[in-house]
Protein backbone atom coordinates (compact mmCIF):
# COMPACT_ATOMS: atom_id res chain seq x y z
CA UNK A 1 0.00 0.00 0.00
CA UNK A 2 1.13 3.80 -1.05
CA UNK A 3 1.01 6.43 1.29
CA UNK A 4 1.25 10.07 0.59
CA UNK A 5 3.74 12.58 2.18
CA UNK A 6 1.42 13.88 4.82
CA UNK A 7 0.20 10.15 5.54
CA UNK A 8 3.82 9.03 6.19
CA UNK A 9 4.23 12.38 7.77
CA UNK A 10 1.36 11.24 10.58
CA UNK A 11 2.27 7.70 10.68
CA UNK A 12 5.71 8.44 11.34
CA UNK A 13 4.68 11.30 14.73
CA UNK A 14 2.34 8.36 15.72
CA UNK A 15 5.01 6.19 16.32
CA UNK A 16 6.63 7.98 19.04
CA UNK A 17 6.11 9.10 22.69
CA UNK A 18 7.54 12.78 21.68
CA UNK A 19 5.16 13.67 18.52
CA UNK A 20 7.13 16.08 15.87
CA UNK A 21 5.94 19.25 16.85
CA UNK A 22 2.69 20.17 15.31
CA UNK A 23 3.86 23.25 13.37
CA UNK A 24 6.26 20.93 10.94
CA UNK A 25 3.63 18.85 10.65
CA UNK A 26 0.99 21.27 9.38
CA UNK A 27 3.60 23.13 6.80
CA UNK A 28 4.21 18.97 5.69
CA UNK A 29 0.27 19.31 5.24
CA UNK A 30 -0.83 22.38 3.33
CA UNK A 31 -0.09 21.59 0.04
CA UNK A 32 -2.51 18.06 1.10
CA UNK A 33 -5.19 20.58 2.15
CA UNK A 34 -5.50 22.79 -1.08
CA UNK A 35 -6.55 19.93 -2.32
CA UNK A 36 -9.85 20.31 -0.08
CA UNK A 37 -13.20 22.40 -0.85
CA UNK A 38 -13.13 25.11 2.01
CA UNK A 39 -16.77 23.74 3.06
CA UNK A 40 -15.56 19.88 2.78
CA UNK A 41 -16.64 18.11 5.77
CA UNK A 42 -12.93 16.92 6.89
CA UNK A 43 -12.30 20.22 7.49
CA UNK A 44 -14.98 20.39 10.12
CA UNK A 45 -13.89 21.16 13.77
CA UNK A 46 -14.20 18.41 16.07
CA UNK A 47 -12.76 20.02 19.21
CA UNK A 48 -15.83 20.11 21.78
CA UNK A 49 -16.62 23.81 22.77
CA UNK A 50 -15.48 23.06 26.49
CA UNK A 51 -12.10 21.69 24.85
CA UNK A 52 -8.84 24.16 24.65
CA UNK A 53 -8.04 24.81 21.57
CA UNK A 54 -4.29 23.32 20.78
CA UNK A 55 -1.18 25.77 19.66
CA UNK A 56 -0.55 26.13 16.34
CA UNK A 57 -3.59 24.22 14.88
CA UNK A 58 -6.89 25.24 12.17
CA UNK A 59 -10.49 25.04 13.46
CA UNK A 60 -13.58 25.93 12.09
CA UNK A 61 -15.53 28.41 14.03
CA UNK A 62 -18.66 30.81 13.04
CA UNK A 63 -19.32 34.57 13.68
CA UNK A 64 -22.86 36.03 13.82
CA UNK A 65 -22.86 39.35 11.65
CA UNK A 66 -25.72 41.17 9.55
CA UNK A 67 -26.05 40.51 5.89
CA UNK A 68 -24.41 44.08 5.08
CA UNK A 69 -21.10 43.65 6.99
CA UNK A 70 -21.17 39.85 5.56
CA UNK A 71 -20.73 41.18 2.22
CA UNK A 72 -18.00 44.02 3.40
CA UNK A 73 -16.03 40.89 5.15
CA UNK A 74 -16.22 38.97 2.10
CA UNK A 75 -14.31 41.85 0.08
CA UNK A 76 -12.47 43.18 2.71
CA UNK A 77 -11.57 40.98 5.44
CA UNK A 78 -12.55 41.67 9.41
CA UNK A 79 -11.81 44.91 11.21
CA UNK A 80 -10.39 44.09 14.62
CA UNK A 81 -12.99 45.01 17.31
CA UNK A 82 -11.80 48.29 19.32
CA UNK A 83 -9.62 47.40 22.96
CA UNK A 84 -11.80 49.71 25.38
CA UNK A 85 -15.24 48.70 24.03
CA UNK A 86 -14.51 44.83 24.40
CA UNK A 87 -14.21 42.12 26.85
CA UNK A 88 -10.87 40.75 25.82
CA UNK A 89 -9.67 43.61 23.77
CA UNK A 90 -8.60 44.38 20.35
CA UNK A 91 -9.36 41.66 18.06
CA UNK A 92 -12.10 39.35 15.90
CA UNK A 93 -14.64 37.26 18.17
CA UNK A 94 -15.14 34.52 16.90
CA UNK A 95 -16.91 30.75 18.81
CA UNK A 96 -17.05 27.53 17.92
CA UNK A 97 -20.63 27.48 19.10
CA UNK A 98 -23.07 28.12 16.21
CA UNK A 99 -26.18 28.38 18.33
CA UNK A 100 -24.02 31.60 19.89
CA UNK A 101 -23.21 32.45 16.73
CA UNK A 102 -26.73 33.17 15.36
CA UNK A 103 -27.78 35.55 18.06
CA UNK A 104 -25.73 38.20 17.00
CA UNK A 105 -25.53 40.82 16.07
CA UNK A 106 -27.89 41.27 19.29
CA UNK A 107 -29.39 44.65 17.44
CA UNK A 108 -30.10 43.20 14.64
CA UNK A 109 -33.54 41.74 13.23
CA UNK A 110 -33.06 37.86 12.99
CA UNK A 111 -34.51 37.83 9.13
CA UNK A 112 -30.96 40.29 8.64
CA UNK A 113 -28.60 38.17 10.07
CA UNK A 114 -26.34 35.81 8.91
CA UNK A 115 -23.35 33.53 10.06
CA UNK A 116 -20.31 33.37 8.90
CA UNK A 117 -18.26 30.03 9.38
CA UNK A 118 -14.40 30.35 8.89
CA UNK A 119 -11.53 28.69 9.62
CA UNK A 120 -8.91 29.87 12.34
CA UNK A 121 -5.29 29.47 13.03
CA UNK A 122 -5.51 29.69 16.14
CA UNK A 123 -1.30 30.43 17.00
CA UNK A 124 -0.50 30.75 20.34
CA UNK A 125 -3.47 30.18 22.82
CA UNK A 126 -4.21 31.74 25.90
CA UNK A 127 -6.69 30.85 28.53
CA UNK A 128 -9.04 33.66 29.86
CA UNK A 129 -11.53 32.47 32.70
CA UNK A 130 -12.19 34.59 34.38
CA UNK A 131 -13.22 38.55 35.27
CA UNK A 132 -10.27 40.77 35.71
CA UNK A 133 -7.59 38.17 34.35
CA UNK A 134 -4.39 39.94 34.71
CA UNK A 135 -4.18 39.18 31.05
CA UNK A 136 -7.84 39.56 30.12
CA UNK A 137 -6.55 42.64 27.62
CA UNK A 138 -3.16 42.42 26.92
CA UNK A 139 -2.63 38.69 25.90
CA UNK A 140 -1.22 39.67 22.42
CA UNK A 141 0.20 43.19 22.95
CA UNK A 142 2.27 42.60 26.27
CA UNK A 143 2.74 38.65 26.12
CA UNK A 144 2.70 37.55 22.44
CA UNK A 145 -0.37 35.54 22.42
CA UNK A 146 -2.41 34.81 18.79
CA UNK A 147 -5.67 34.15 20.37
CA UNK A 148 -7.41 33.93 23.49
CA UNK A 149 -10.42 32.02 24.40
CA UNK A 150 -12.75 32.12 27.27
CA UNK A 151 -14.22 28.26 28.10
CA UNK A 152 -17.81 28.19 28.44
CA UNK A 153 -19.54 28.15 31.79
CA UNK A 154 -16.88 30.20 33.63
CA UNK A 155 -19.63 33.05 33.62
CA UNK A 156 -17.49 35.73 31.45
CA UNK A 157 -19.92 35.82 28.66
CA UNK A 158 -23.78 36.51 29.30
CA UNK A 159 -25.05 32.99 27.59
CA UNK A 160 -22.20 31.57 29.33
CA UNK A 161 -21.08 29.92 26.24
CA UNK A 162 -17.63 29.65 24.90
CA UNK A 163 -15.70 32.95 23.26
CA UNK A 164 -12.32 33.34 21.15
CA UNK A 165 -11.14 36.09 20.39
CA UNK A 166 -8.25 36.28 17.26
CA UNK A 167 -6.35 39.59 17.41
CA UNK A 168 -5.07 38.99 13.84
CA UNK A 169 -7.54 39.12 11.28
CA UNK A 170 -5.08 37.58 8.79
CA UNK A 171 -5.35 34.47 10.80
CA UNK A 172 -9.06 33.99 9.41
CA UNK A 173 -10.11 32.70 6.41
CA UNK A 174 -13.51 33.01 5.67
CA UNK A 175 -15.21 29.58 4.31
CA UNK A 176 -18.92 30.14 4.12
CA UNK A 177 -21.65 32.76 4.57
CA UNK A 178 -24.98 31.17 5.73
CA UNK A 179 -28.50 31.68 6.47
CA UNK A 180 -29.61 31.80 10.59
CA UNK A 181 -32.45 29.40 9.93
CA UNK A 182 -32.95 25.66 11.67
CA UNK A 183 -30.98 23.98 8.91
CA UNK A 184 -27.84 26.10 9.86
CA UNK A 185 -28.53 24.85 13.72
CA UNK A 186 -28.83 21.59 12.85
CA UNK A 187 -26.16 20.67 10.48
CA UNK A 188 -23.47 22.34 13.21
CA UNK A 189 -25.04 21.77 16.36
CA UNK A 190 -22.49 18.85 17.88
CA UNK A 191 -24.06 18.60 21.43
CA UNK A 192 -21.19 18.29 23.50
CA UNK A 193 -20.25 14.63 24.79
CA UNK A 194 -21.84 14.87 28.34
CA UNK A 195 -24.18 16.83 27.76
CA UNK A 196 -28.00 14.65 27.62
CA UNK A 197 -29.91 15.60 24.56
CA UNK A 198 -33.10 17.64 24.63
CA UNK A 199 -36.29 15.56 23.31
CA UNK A 200 -37.34 16.22 19.74
CA UNK A 201 -34.27 18.17 18.84
CA UNK A 202 -31.87 17.10 15.84
CA UNK A 203 -28.05 16.69 16.85
CA UNK A 204 -25.14 15.89 14.39
CA UNK A 205 -24.04 12.00 15.47
CA UNK A 206 -21.74 9.66 14.18
CA UNK A 207 -20.86 5.98 13.07
CA UNK A 208 -17.87 4.08 12.47
CA UNK A 209 -18.20 0.63 9.97
CA UNK A 210 -16.27 -0.68 7.05
CA UNK A 211 -16.20 1.24 3.87
CA UNK A 212 -18.97 -1.56 1.76
CA UNK A 213 -21.35 -1.16 4.79
CA UNK A 214 -21.29 2.24 4.76
CA UNK A 215 -22.05 2.29 0.98
CA UNK A 216 -25.22 0.36 2.06
CA UNK A 217 -26.41 2.54 4.44
CA UNK A 218 -25.86 5.22 2.18
CA UNK A 219 -28.04 3.90 -0.47
CA UNK A 220 -30.45 1.91 2.17
CA UNK A 221 -30.61 3.28 5.50
CA UNK A 222 -29.36 1.27 8.53
CA UNK A 223 -30.20 -1.54 9.47
CA UNK A 224 -30.82 -1.61 13.61
CA UNK A 225 -28.60 -3.99 15.82
CA UNK A 226 -31.60 -6.60 17.20
CA UNK A 227 -29.63 -6.48 20.50
CA UNK A 228 -26.64 -4.78 22.60
CA UNK A 229 -25.55 -2.85 25.42
CA UNK A 230 -28.71 -1.32 24.84
CA UNK A 231 -31.08 -3.53 22.95
CA UNK A 232 -32.03 -3.24 19.54
CA UNK A 233 -31.66 -0.21 17.48
CA UNK A 234 -29.06 1.69 15.47
CA UNK A 235 -25.90 2.74 17.80
CA UNK A 236 -24.34 6.00 17.13
CA UNK A 237 -21.74 8.37 19.27
CA UNK A 238 -21.50 12.35 19.38
CA UNK A 239 -17.74 11.52 20.00
CA UNK A 240 -16.01 10.75 16.85
CA UNK A 241 -12.76 9.63 19.21
CA UNK A 242 -15.16 6.76 20.06
CA UNK A 243 -16.44 6.28 16.60
CA UNK A 244 -13.37 6.07 14.85
CA UNK A 245 -11.77 3.59 17.06
CA UNK A 246 -14.46 0.79 14.88
CA UNK A 247 -14.86 -1.57 13.67
CA UNK A 248 -12.02 -2.65 16.56
CA UNK A 249 -10.83 -5.15 13.86
CA UNK A 250 -10.67 -3.28 10.66
CA UNK A 251 -7.38 -1.37 9.53
CA UNK A 252 -7.67 2.37 9.24
CA UNK A 253 -8.10 1.92 5.50
CA UNK A 254 -11.13 -0.41 5.49
CA UNK A 255 -13.28 1.92 7.65
CA UNK A 256 -15.36 4.92 7.24
CA UNK A 257 -17.23 7.24 9.49
CA UNK A 258 -20.97 8.16 8.87
CA UNK A 259 -21.82 11.91 9.82
CA UNK A 260 -25.59 11.93 9.99
CA UNK A 261 -28.26 14.11 11.74
CA UNK A 262 -30.78 12.30 14.19
CA UNK A 263 -34.27 13.50 15.44
CA UNK A 264 -33.78 11.86 19.02
CA UNK A 265 -37.68 12.10 19.68
CA UNK A 266 -37.94 11.28 23.39
CA UNK A 267 -34.70 10.59 25.34
CA UNK A 268 -34.01 8.07 27.99
CA UNK A 269 -30.73 8.28 30.15
CA UNK A 270 -29.45 4.95 30.67
CA UNK A 271 -26.45 5.57 33.24
CA UNK A 272 -25.88 2.56 35.33
CA UNK A 273 -25.28 -1.33 34.29
CA UNK A 274 -29.03 -3.21 35.23
CA UNK A 275 -30.85 -0.44 34.88
CA UNK A 276 -34.93 -1.31 34.61
CA UNK A 277 -35.38 0.24 31.52
CA UNK A 278 -31.87 -0.92 29.61
CA UNK A 279 -33.33 -2.88 26.90
CA UNK A 280 -37.07 -1.98 27.06
CA UNK A 281 -37.02 2.10 27.62
CA UNK A 282 -38.62 1.71 23.75
CA UNK A 283 -41.34 -0.45 25.26
CA UNK A 284 -42.12 2.41 27.64
CA UNK A 285 -42.39 5.05 24.68
CA UNK A 286 -38.74 6.61 24.22
CA UNK A 287 -37.39 7.16 20.56
CA UNK A 288 -33.45 6.99 21.92
CA UNK A 289 -31.79 5.81 24.63
CA UNK A 290 -28.37 7.24 26.11
CA UNK A 291 -25.36 6.54 27.96
CA UNK A 292 -23.60 9.19 29.57
CA UNK A 293 -20.00 9.23 29.44
CA UNK A 294 -17.60 7.79 32.28
CA UNK A 295 -20.48 5.74 33.74
CA UNK A 296 -18.90 2.42 33.67
CA UNK A 297 -21.32 1.12 31.08
CA UNK A 298 -18.49 1.45 28.00
CA UNK A 299 -15.68 -0.06 27.97
CA UNK A 300 -13.83 3.40 26.65
CA UNK A 301 -16.24 5.05 29.35
CA UNK A 302 -17.02 7.43 26.06
CA UNK A 303 -20.82 8.67 25.46
CA UNK A 304 -23.04 6.07 23.42
CA UNK A 305 -26.64 6.59 21.71
CA UNK A 306 -28.93 3.94 20.73
CA UNK A 307 -31.91 5.38 18.45
CA UNK A 308 -34.72 2.34 17.86
CA UNK A 309 -36.05 3.65 14.42
CA UNK A 310 -33.61 4.12 11.71
CA UNK A 311 -35.93 6.54 9.87
CA UNK A 312 -35.15 9.17 12.39
CA UNK A 313 -31.20 9.33 10.73
CA UNK A 314 -29.94 11.39 8.30
CA UNK A 315 -26.88 10.22 6.54
CA UNK A 316 -25.26 13.80 6.01
CA UNK A 317 -21.65 12.59 4.54
CA UNK A 318 -19.14 9.28 4.33
CA UNK A 319 -15.36 9.99 6.31
CA UNK A 320 -12.74 8.24 5.53
CA UNK A 321 -10.71 7.15 8.75
CA UNK A 322 -7.21 7.28 7.15
CA UNK A 323 -7.87 10.93 6.00
CA UNK A 324 -9.61 12.14 9.36
CA UNK A 325 -6.42 11.10 11.15
CA UNK A 326 -4.14 12.48 8.45
CA UNK A 327 -5.70 15.98 8.61
CA UNK A 328 -6.54 15.44 12.44
CA UNK A 329 -3.46 14.09 14.76
CA UNK A 330 -5.35 14.49 17.70
CA UNK A 331 -8.24 11.92 17.20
Amino acid sequence: MLFSLPEVVARIAACFTYHLPQAFIDKIMSPKLKNFKPNSPYLENFLNAGEHPEDQRTFVMFHGTSKEAAELIKMNGFTPSSEEDSMLGAGVYVTRDIEKACNYPLHVAKSERCVLKVRVNVGKVKIIDRQDHPMQKTWHTKHGYDTAWVPPGVNMVKSNQQENCVYDPQRITVMQVMKVNHKTISNYRHLQSNEAPEDSTVFVMYHGTLKTTAMKIQRNGFLPSEDGMLGAGVYLSRDIRKVIKYPLNADDSEKMVLKVKVNVGKVKVIDRKGHDMQYSWHKHGFDTAWVPPRVGMVPSNQEEDCIFDPKRIKVMTMLKVSTLKMLHPSL
